[in-house]
């Protein structure tokens, strides 16, 4: 049974992939990014990885070939804390930014963006590793949900109920 397995499971890995066309955007914009040098970080927050790259010259802000502020419409006030290692660092309006984001919610993906910024920021200029780190904007925040325990009553901390007589 095992060898049918593997044979039939290696068949699908052989399957190659269509490449399918990039679905329309909701607003119709047209979204600018320069051809050129970038520099490319991961930012993580939860369980959403971000990846990042910070394009030497001035642009417009991409998350998931989106404008950042219509793929966080869902986040309350996305574009102040997408730009906040920009205002910290007074390098607002100087660079342009593509994200891919996958996994979490769409707060954690934020979070998730903009610690992959910073960490970018820190690259081109290491002048700026100590106001950001000042700012919090550095550190990964590693709060994640509980994982479930076997035996726990279906969630991470629940006990069994224990009768009475």
């Amino acid at each position: 049974m095992a060898k049918q397995f593997k044979k039939s499971h290696n068949k699908v890995q052989k399957v190659k992939k269509k490449q399918q066309a990039v679905p329309a955007k909701k607003s119709g914009q047209v979204v600018s990014l320069p051809k050129g040098e970038y520099i490319a970080t991961v930012g993580r927050r939860k369980t959403a990885n971000a990846r990042v790259r910070l394009y030497t010259k001035p642009g417009d802000y991409v998350v998931n070939d989106q404008p950042m502020v219509e793929y966080f419409d869902a986040v309350v006030s996305p574009e102040a804390r997408f730009l906040e290692p920009f205002r910290v660092t007074d390098t607002l309006g100087k660079f342009a930014v593509s994200v891919k984001v996958l996994g979490s919610g769409a707060s954690a993906q934020l979070d998730a963006a903009v610690h992959g910024i910073a960490r970018a920021l820190v690259e081109i200029d290491s002048g700026y590793k100590k106001a950001l780190k000042d700012a919090g904007l550095l550190t990964r925040d590693a709060r994640m949900k509980e994982s479930r325990k076997p035996g726990r009553g279906g969630s991470a901390r629940t006990k069994r109920q224990s009768p009475k007589r």
